[in-house]
């Protein structure tokens, strides 16, 4: 049998576990949403002329290599476009990875995991070493993201 004590510490316990239940329900949510919106402006103009042209190109060259960046460079208005309309890009915000939130760079992580199983030669850990370089990330961040992706991928 609980103390009366217990008992008010428990209540207050399922208080907290309720509260934080709720909280990851609207990370959930958010989650949720950004999958079901990831990308769309891909699907039309400016963006779609572009990505047709070099999605094929981008698959069968190596990531960050040096063929890898001039496609992207002839992307030009496309990406330009993409990225002014896509939060989970660092190049979306002023200040890069710096301004994302937690939502940004989990999107953001799946989004290289996917991109990686595009090229004949993708690697999720060497886009996140290749990436973490280009956006200047923290090396705690790296670590945090080759971790989920050790865990999760």
């Amino acid at each position: 049998m609980l103390t009366q004590e217990q008992e008010a510490t428990n209540w207050r316990t399922m208080q907290h576990i309720a509260r934080v239940r709720d909280l990851l329900g609207e990370f959930i949510t958010e989650l949720l949403q950004r999958g079901r919106l990831h990308d769309q402006s891909k699907l039309a103009s400016p963006e779609v002329e572009g990505f047709t042209e070099y999605t094929p190109k981008l698959a069968k060259c190596t990531f960050g290599s040096p063929e890898y960046n001039e496609f992207k460079k002839a992307l030009g208005p496309a990406l330009a476009h993409h990225y002014a309309n896509n939060r989970h890009h660092p190049q979306h915000h002023k200040n890069g990875v710096n301004d994302m939130t937690l939502v940004d760079l989990l999107e953001m992580l799946v989004d290289w995991k996917a991109a990686s199983e595009r090229h004949n030669d993708g690697n999720i850990r060497k886009s996140i070493e290749i990436n973490a370089e280009l956006f200047q990330m923290s090396p705690q961040l790296t670590r945090i993201f080759e971790n989920t992706a050790r865990e999760y991928f």
